[in-house]
């Protein structure tokens, strides 16, 4: 369960930024160019996101690697 706990760590923490935005699931999607319904797996921790699909979600928050996997 140690690998489904950092899925929804990291979802949480997408969750978070979006929301530090007031953006939609809608509009995270717009900005990284995901599927809505992906964005909300991602958040929801049912999905294991690529190394490059991480990194999309840093550019998009204007933050580093890091900064995004700080959990």
């Amino acid at each position: 369960m140690v690998k489904r706990d950092l899925l929804i760590k990291f979802g949480k923490r997408v969750k978070e930024l979006r929301l530090e935005r007031s953006w939609t699931q809608e509009k995270l999607a717009d900005e990284t160019g995901f599927h809505r319904t992906y964005i909300g797996m991602i958040e929801r921790g049912e999905r294991n996101p690529s190394l490059q699909n991480i990194q999309i979600f840093a550019q998009t928050f204007k933050i580093s690697l890091s900064k995004l996997l700080d959990i």
